[in-house]
């Protein structure tokens, strides 16, 4: 792999899904407890908000392994270590089929989260 810096142009854009992610992780933590603390009766609700957090945090993990994988792509590819051959850019190559497994995570967790937060309002409304 000739340009060994193209996997590691790679890791800042991983490293902001990383930071939205984990904000993400904080806010729904929060209300969380925000809930088990009010004695929320709703039950399912946070069972599936808890299912929602294990979501976002394998999001994080794919997002981590990418930048590790892409990171020694780069290293490998830089220090042209002639006797690992091509794996550099098989390195790189899985780098990326984890990153869009942490988005694909993502998205599954955005679906989710307007189904819950429709079912929310719904059973406030009906408390009302």
């Amino acid at each position: 792999m000739e340009n060994w810096y193209l996997p590691i142009t790679i890791v800042p854009g991983i490293g902001l899904l990383i930071l939205s992610t984990s904000n993400l992780m904080v806010t729904l933590s929060s209300e969380l407890n925000g809930l088990i603390m009010e004695g929320c009766k709703d039950q399912p609700i946070i069972i599936r908000k808890l299912v929602q957090l294990k979501t976002l945090n394998r999001a994080m993990v794919f997002f981590y392994i990418a930048v590790a994988c892409l990171a020694i792509s780069g290293l490998i590819a830089g220090l042209e270590l002639s006797s690992i051959g091509d794996s550099a850019t098989y390195i790189s190559i899985i780098g990326i089929v984890i990153m869009l497994l942490g988005l694909f995570s993502l998205i599954k967790y955005s679906y989710r989260a307007v189904s819950i937060r429709q079912d929310q309002f719904k059973t406030r409304i009906n408390n009302n």
